[in-house]
């Protein structure tokens, strides 16, 4: 037997409030009325109980969605348990065994839940009462006007009210009455939203007044305007975090490219150790420490940064010291051992990309219009990405150990003459390097699934960007990351995504023709710079 679901408390305390100021409550010809006979008889019942909802409606369209609503002669009767109850007089009974089921179709159903829904509007929770109303203004209809009338009248929430209001005027849309279609057409040029432009376009396709008519093109052009801007922001939006990306990814071969002139093939593939040491902590933060999950990445980042700066300290000790200033053979053997790198990657963990959780707090995102919202995830790693850069740029000009770097990048035989030990201090910038390159697999990790080629999809663009930036350049990378993320994203709502990456490489071939030591030229003595 179907046993009635007991209705959670901010349900009750709904209908209460909603019970307030109600001069009718549910009678047995109400509830009657809601069971027996044709579908539209019973839908019009329905509407009429909402209006005038008092708590034990609220209870009775809970008990009818759950099927556990009964029929005993006259008698309307609420399944609780084996008893059935008589909301009215509260009183409970053995069912008999002539107790019949009260059948309700799809359509009917629907209608509860909108029922049950609409009634929302009455909740002591803000968040409730303006879903309520969000889900009312997506979908109008003309029978739910007086208990629009009725929230507006309790509403005390301003921003509540004005969707209420909003709401009210997409009801009013279908009106017979001219005046009123009119007044509901410049109301709705206020809700900048995709739902309304469909249903002014809607019943642009419908209306016969011309007055009319010419307000729902107005209102339609304004809506279209501000939409257009939230596409407008939304690319520039999207264009910083890929920016912020790509800078994350070439920061770390701006250093080992621009200091020793390694063409690093593997710098994705230490990128992705990195994503995959994150992949391993949050599985092991799940596992141990469920209740801390939500700070994995305290521990991601830095061991994301040692396990790929590790990796990079044993390359550059066991194979690219050897091969310093022959670029043809570098590239062939980074090469091979990215190729090594993600065999030994498929061997461990599969060839199946995995998933990386976000932590609940980056979750969800900010939205700024109807359709414009920035994903948490995306402005973490845009912040992620500026914390990262600053720490390097101290680095670099603030510590001993970049002022060793700059020295090397700018004359080697020089630094080595002032006692520079050369060797070892390519080994700690390739270890860097390759750290920011784990830390930029940390940051991917939150936007997308980690696999074995993950870092075959951003190491060309990372090139680009060191290379039009300037080698050896953080400003230069800097410019150049973000100018590439923007003009990428603008481009591909211009020509799709394709012809975008094409028009990219032909700026950045042009560029680089006309000036080939990038944004910005490496200062020194050196004849090379």
């Amino acid at each position: 037997m179907i046993r009635f679901r007991i209705l959670a408390p901010a349900m009750l305390a709904l209908a209460l409030c909603a019970s307030g100021g109600m001069a009718h409550a549910l009678t047995a010809q109400d509830m009657r009325a809601m069971v027996e006979g044709e579908t539209d008889a019973r839908i019009q019942a329905l509407g009429k109980a909402v209006v005038q909802a008092d708590d034990k409606t609220v209870l009775f369209l809970q008990a009818l969605a759950d099927d556990a609503v009964k029929l005993v002669g006259d008698q309307v009767l609420v399944i609780k348990g084996e008893q059935g109850l008589d909301l009215l007089t509260g009183k409970s009974q053995a069912l008999p065994d002539t107790a019949q089921d009260v059948i309700s179709n799809n359509r009917f159903r629907g209608e509860i839940d909108n029922a049950l829904a609409a009634l929302k509007l009455f909740s002591p929770d803000a968040t409730l009462r303006k879903a309520a109303v969000l889900a009312l203004l997506k979908e109008p209809d003309a029978a739910k006007l007086p208990l629009l009338d009725k929230a507006l009248a309790q509403e005390k929430d301003e921003q509540i009210a004005t969707w209420i209001r909003l709401a009210q005027a997409a009801a009013q849309l279908g009106s017979e009455d001219v005046a009123i279609r009119m007044q509901a057409a410049k109301a709705l040029a206020q809700s900048k939203t995709p739902e309304t432009q469909l249903q002014l376009n809607q019943r642009l396709g419908q209306e016969t007044d011309p007055q009319v008519k010419a307000q729902l093109q107005a209102s339609l052009r304004d809506i279209e305007g501000a939409l257009h801007w939230g596409e407008r922001l939304g690319a520039l939006f999207t264009g910083a975090s890929l920016g912020s990306i790509l800078l994350l990814v070439a920061l770390g071969l701006a250093i080992t490219y621009g200091l020793m002139g390694v063409i690093n093939m593997a710098h994705g593939e230490l990128m992705m150790i990195g994503a995959y040491a994150t992949y391993v902590v949050q599985a092991l933060f799940r596992k141990y420490l469920p209740d801390a999950f939500d700070f994995y990445l305290v521990l991601a980042v830095p061991l994301a940064f040692m396990s790929s700066a590790l990796v990079g300290a044993v390359l550059e000790r066991s194979i690219l010291r050897h091969l310093y200033g022959r670029p043809l053979e570098t590239l062939l053997a980074t090469w091979g051992i990215s190729l090594v790198l993600m065999q030994g990657v498929r061997s461990l963990f599969g060839a199946q990309n995995v998933g990386v959780e976000n932590p609940s707090w980056m979750s969800g995102g900010v939205q700024v219009m109807s359709n414009l919202t920035l994903p948490y995830n995306r402005l973490v790693i845009i912040a992620f990405a500026g914390l990262v850069l600053l720490g390097m740029a101290l680095l670099i000009g603030k510590t001993r150990l970049g002022l060793f770097v700059r020295g090397v990048t700018q004359n080697r035989p020089m630094a080595s003459c002032m006692g520079v030990n050369t060797a070892r201090i390519d080994t700690y910038a390739f270890a860097l390097g390759s750290g920011i390159a784990g830390l930029a697999g940390c940051a991917l990790s939150q936007v997308g699934n980690v696999g074995p080629d993950l870092g075959q999809s951003y190491i060309v663009d990372s090139f680009m960007v060191v290379v039009l930036g300037g080698v050896g350049q953080l400003a230069g990378t800097v410019y150049a990351a973000l100018g590439l993320g923007l003009i990428n994203k603008i481009l591909e709502g211009w020509t799709g995504a394709v012809l975008a990456k094409i028009c990219v490489l032909v700026f950045i071939i042009i560029f680089i023709q006309k000036r080939p030591q990038g944004i910005f030229a490496m200062k020194g003595r050196s004849a090379e710079a």
